[in-house]
């Protein structure tokens, strides 16, 4: 449906007293935060991306969609309230059908002064659908027709994905109440290597344990998507020999473009690809830079998608940028002690930027499609990239 999205002006929690219910805080636009800005491109080439707006199914495989506050010095007692307020404004005007939503990520400090808890997850996940639940615009997707539907009817799909497992401890069968909850897709590892595997931040990574074998085969069993955006290289190449179907990389890039661990060396991408999966191209500030564009940029972004549509295939490669409602790059300054993204990541020298011109919120989506038809892709692979090739992995995967 394209910008043709059935939004009716629905803010979160609007159906309860502010400053009664719940403390209100100054949060950001979610349109115009920052200079908005639109990729150059001619006025046909512009007519063919609405087109392609309109026919594709957009999906992105990792965002944040929430709206943040203004002030940082707040983030804690934010969190801790439990109101996540949902950027329904902004994802109106973003193109997208879908959207695997990263939620609270590692701030999710509800219950306790460190993230990833049980208790924490379970609270943000019922405060989160109790919002959705109270509108039409944005549905939860939990099966490929949800995804569908949101495009037909000019919705949003939602699919929660916890990024990390941490907070199923040793308990194969968290991982089903999780799915009942209606969660379809989860991180084995957050880079601090867990009861699972190794995580990327770990000088040594000794791949999947006995219990992560176990974690990977209830989840194919389940249905739920397996993401290894944040485990070690070890424990990557472990998991997708282990899973019986597809699995992805939800936000990432390729390290041979630059030398970070948050990126993936040719050998994942490889193995990847031959199990039938993909790998989402992230934006989230000071990851997917290259040497051509070591300031950080839609076209940095893009020198990964061209390096991995070359060597994975055009089959293999999507986009989850890994955006969000608010200052990204002061939250990694924030959260610098306890984030697995290095304020200073490794590699080669870079200009700073305070956010990616081009992909900054998930508004800016379009500006992917716009980049693409300027550089000559065709529409048919314009619609593999942008949603095809993570439709064709859930039908595999999801029950």
């Amino acid at each position: 449906m394209g910008w043709n999205k059935k939004y009716n002006g629905y803010k979160s929690f609007s159906f309860l007293e502010p400053g009664k219910d719940y403390k209100v805080f100054k949060l950001v636009k979610e349109i115009g935060r920052v200079e908005p800005y639109v990729y150059p491109i001619s006025k046909t080439e512009e007519e063919k991306v609405m087109e392609l707006l309109e026919k594709s199914v957009i999906i992105s495989l990792h965002d944040h969609t929430d709206v943040m506050p203004e002030d940082f010095s707040e983030l804690y007692e934010w969190i801790r309230q439990n109101r996540p307020f949902t950027g329904f404004e902004g994802l109106s005007v973003s193109g997208l059908d879908a959207v695997f939503d990263g939620l609270f990520d590692g701030m999710d400090m509800i219950t306790s002064r460190y993230p990833w808890k049980w208790d924490s997850v379970i609270y943000e996940l019922g405060m989160r659908f109790c919002d959705i639940a109270h509108q039409d615009f944005v549905i939860l997707g939990q099966k490929v027709e949800d995804i569908l539907r949101a495009h037909k009817e000019g919705k949003v799909a939602f699919i929660p994905h916890i990024e990390g497992a941490m907070p199923i401890e040793n308990e194969l069968d968290r991982i089903d109440v999780l799915y009942g909850l209606g969660v379809r897709c989860m991180g084995l590892v957050y880079s601090d290597s867990n009861a699972i595997g190794g995580g990327l931040r770990e000088k040594r990574d000794g791949g999947l344990t006995e219990f992560g074998y176990q974690v990977v085969e209830r989840m194919n069993k389940l249905g739920m998507l397996i993401d290894i955006a944040h485990a070690g290289d070890q424990t990557s190449l472990d998991a997708i020999q282990a899973s019986k179907v597809p699995i992805v990389i939800t936000h990432a890039g390729a390290r041979s473009v630059w030398n970070s661990k948050r990126m993936k060396p040719d050998e994942v991408l490889h193995a990847l690809a031959q199990k039938g999966g993909v790998i989402g191209i992230e934006a989230a500030p000071h990851t997917t830079m290259s040497k051509q564009h070591p300031k950080h940029s839609l076209e940095s972004v893009m020198d990964h998608f061209v390096y991995l549509e070359k060597l994975i295939g055009i089959d293999h490669v999507t986009f989850g940028p890994d955006t969000t409602f608010g200052d990204h790059v002061g939250l990694h300054k924030f959260f610098e002690k306890e984030s697995s993204v290095a304020w200073k990541e490794e590699g080669e020298p870079y200009e700073t930027v305070p956010y990616v011109k081009g992909l900054e919120n998930p508004s800016e989506y379009p500006n992917i499609i716009r980049w693409l038809v300027h550089n000559g892709y065709s529409d048919q692979e314009i619609k593999k990239v942008v949603g095809e090739n993570t439709l064709r992995v859930l039908r595999q995967v999801w029950k």
